[in-house]
């Protein structure tokens, strides 16, 4: 039990160490997406 909970704490570590690495490349995605849906609207 006491190793499964290590290893919790660590994966807890490694996303609060890299959360950005995953937002940026998300919000980029969210844009391109709504850029996308927005010119299939014929606002561009």
């Amino acid at each position: 039990m006491h190793t499964i909970e290590q290893g919790y704490h660590a994966l807890g570590l490694l996303i609060d160490i890299n959360w950005d690495r995953l937002l940026f490349p998300m919000a980029i995605l969210a844009g391109l997406m709504g850029a996308a849906f927005l010119g299939s609207l014929g606002f561009f």
